[in-house]
């Protein structure tokens, strides 16, 4: 394992990076068993995480040195190393849809622009909130991949696996940027703002994103393939639109990360990893 040893996360869980690598070269392209809609969200949001997760590490550490509490600096050390191996995954499976000929270089320019200018435009402080806001979204993706199993379920083992690791960490690293927020000063009015706009161009981005891969895969015009995301969207029992209601929980004024609770979500994870793997192990494929 690459990085800082574990460390205690507000929730009391381990905050461990695990150097974690996949193979997705025998990955075929529509991996999810519900077809192609619902393989282009999970392979369009891999788009975001490349630049994203830099964005998060270097708006976190531009902080260090203001954190005195010796359990926080070293939870950031072990936040940006968990993210470090995220985004280097996300860049070879982002390099397989290259392969498959979807356009995520053009698509990736435009997330590269955004962040770009939200570091002319915002404060260090408001590129931190930003980090949070985005933080809470892929924490909530984290608990809707690990509290329904039914989500992966069917799914071609390699992405399954990639995506529950993926979600169990946003799940284990979940507090980390929001304390470093609240330890230099961040308010619930100007974290408030922030996830609104971060919000209108986070879905902005989506629905395009969609359109363009279902073109190219042929299925943009598909019924069935409307259907089937719909489905998967607003109907099914695992339904993102459960999510809602812990997304708007964020412009509580109360609000932390840490009273969602997920303890067991990160247990019941760990507990599938073969044989109580050491975490010095290079790989899970």
């Amino acid at each position: 394992m690459t990085g800082s040893p574990p460390t205690p996360s507000p929730q009391g869980a381990l905050i461990e990076p695990r150097d974690f690598r996949f193979d997705l070269e025998k990955v075929p392209r529509d991996w999810h068993p519900a077809g192609k809609a619902v393989t282009a969200y999970w392979d369009q949001l891999s788009i975001f995480f490349p630049v994203g997760e830099t964005f998060f590490v270097k708006s976190v550490r531009h902080y260090l040195d203001h954190i005195t509490e010796p359990k926080l600096k070293a939870e950031v050390a072990a936040f940006c190393a968990q993210e470090g191996h995220h985004a280097r995954e996300h860049v070879a499976y982002n390099e397989r849809l290259i392969r498959e000929g979807l356009p995520i270089k053009a698509l990736e320019k435009l997330v590269i622009f955004l962040l770009w200018a939200a570091t002319k435009i915002l404060s260090p402080r408001k590129q931190l909130a930003l980090t949070c806001a985005l933080e809470h979204y892929t924490s909530l993706m984290g608990e809707f991949v690990l509290s329904r199993e039914e989500v992966l379920a069917g799914s071609d083992p390699t992405m399954a696996k990639l995506w529950r690791w993926h979600a169990a960490e946003e799940n284990e690293h979940r507090s980390v940027a929001f304390d470093v927020y609240l330890a230099v000063g961040g308010t619930w009015f100007e974290r408030s703002r922030v996830m609104f706009l971060v919000s209108l161009f986070f879905w902005g981005l989506m629905g395009p994103n969609m359109i363009i891969f279902l073109a190219k895969r042929g299925a943009l015009f598909s019924p069935r393939e409307w259907w089937r995301l719909f489905k998967f969207t607003f109907i099914d029992p695992s339904a993102l639109g459960a999510l809602v209601k812990p997304w708007a929980s964020y412009f509580s004024r109360d609000f932390h990360p840490s009273t969602r609770g997920g303890g067991e979500l990160l247990d019941a994870w760990k507990a599938t990893l073969p044989g109580s793997r050491p975490s010095s192990e290079p790989s899970l494929t």
